[in-house]
């Protein structure tokens, strides 16, 4: 089976891997070169942050996406070379609104990873001494890891360019899905191109809504920008990532420590903003003011897919035999990214799924409407 798959982030490239295991054939396409949008901007904690603010649907993807990441890892990284340095921290949350729904999670949804324990201040310090000692409680999050997304897709994308069932077509913006009755037969782009397959995939995160027209569906999709902060300390600096008031700091090995992050609707601009960065700075070194010593190396802004209720939308699109959608995936695109993937890919292949299907359906969730107004 040929599967086409239009859009190269996180979300793309796991259902391309997924369908590639399962012995199909991949075209990739991209509007720029992969992996460079929020799949590669974001922070990659392996968890969706305060998982009790989210639907169930959102977390039981979120449950299945670290055992898959640290698999494929295993299966890349020998043929690539490049660690996804999935790096196993912990977390310290200070929001104490949180406390009691976090400490009953794990228990109430039977998710070990989401296994808390109460600090006081001696224990934090124990933990974390890098934390402001004016922080007197927090709830720590052992199990709970961050993946260096850079790295990643870096990995992934060097495995699916040596692979001789991989084609790739980047910087190729397709405009035009060609329907003919209730089948995709194939995609154009502006100067003509066209291109054929069994079936279509749509992973184009937040531009998702451009399909809207063409397929005669309220698409609920829009960009909600994120920016963020990256310091660079020495190795092994900072211990844990630490979160209060949605605000973030996570570690990586190598002592580069990511702050962020900040929602913004303000279309599709990349922009950083001045007051954004303060607003991220401030919150930060709330947290551990000792970061104030070590030089920003770099700040940027990317667009997430944010959807209604965060639920991405996977599987079948209500009207068309052979096109399918894994979008919508809002502020978890790479915490559910994996198992995004192995679902799209178990749908299209009729295969039993990881997780009941029926709450990503797009045949009930995107409405239908007319095109004669």
């Amino acid at each position: 089976m040929h599967i086409a798959i239009i859009g190269a982030g996180i979300t793309g490239l796991m259902s391309a891997l997924e369908l590639l295991e399962q012995g199909c054939s991949i075209t990739i396409f991209d509007q720029q070169a992969a992996g460079q949008a929020a799949s590669w901007a974001g922070g990659g904690i392996l968890s969706p942050m305060y998982p009790w603010r989210y639907p169930d649907a959102v977390n039981a993807l979120a449950r299945h996406a670290k055992p898959l990441y640290q698999a494929w890892n295993q299966k890349l990284q020998p043929i690539t070379g490049i660690d996804f340095q999935i790096h196993e921290t912990g977390m310290l949350i200070f929001d104490e609104t949180d406390f009691e729904i976090g400490l009953r999670y794990a228990e109430q949804y039977q998710d070990p990873q989401q296994h808390a324990e109460y600090l006081n201040q001696p224990q934090i310090q124990q933990i974390n001494s890098k934390v402001d000692p004016k922080f007197k409680q927090a709830i720590y999050f052992p199990e709970l890891s961050n993946i260096r997304n850079p790295r990643l897709l870096q990995s992934i994308i060097a495995y699916l360019k040596q692979h001789p069932r991989v084609t790739w077509q980047e910087h190729c913006n397709i405009s035009q899905l060609n329907i003919q009755q209730d089948h995709v037969h194939s995609v154009s782009t502006k100067n003509g191109l066209s291109f054929k397959a069994d079936q279509f995939v749509i992973a184009t995160g937040a531009w998702s809504a451009r399909w809207s027209e063409q397929l005669g569906l309220d698409i609920p999709v829009h960009p909600v920008q994120g920016q963020m902060l990256l310091f660079k300390t020495p190795e092994n600096w900072l211990p844990t990532m630490c979160m209060n008031k949605v605000m973030y700091l996570i570690p990586r090995r190598d002592g580069h420590v990511l702050c962020g992050s900040s929602m913004r609707q303000v279309g599709f601009d990349t922009s950083p903003s001045a007051e954004i960065r303060q607003d991220i700075l401030e919150a930060c070194l709330e947290m551990v003011p000792e970061l104030a010593d070590f030089p920003i190396v770099k700040q940027w802004a990317g667009l997430r897919p944010s959807s209604p209720d965060g639920i991405p939308y996977i599987g079948k699109i209500p009207h068309l035999n052979n096109l399918w959608t894994n979008f919508g995936q809002f502020r978890n695109g790479l915490c559910m990214g994996a198992a995004s993937g192995k679902l799209l890919s178990q749908l299209i292949l009729e295969q039993p799924t990881i997780v009941d299907p029926q709450p990503y359906s797009p045949i009930q969730r995107l409405q239908l409407h007319s095109l004669m107004v």
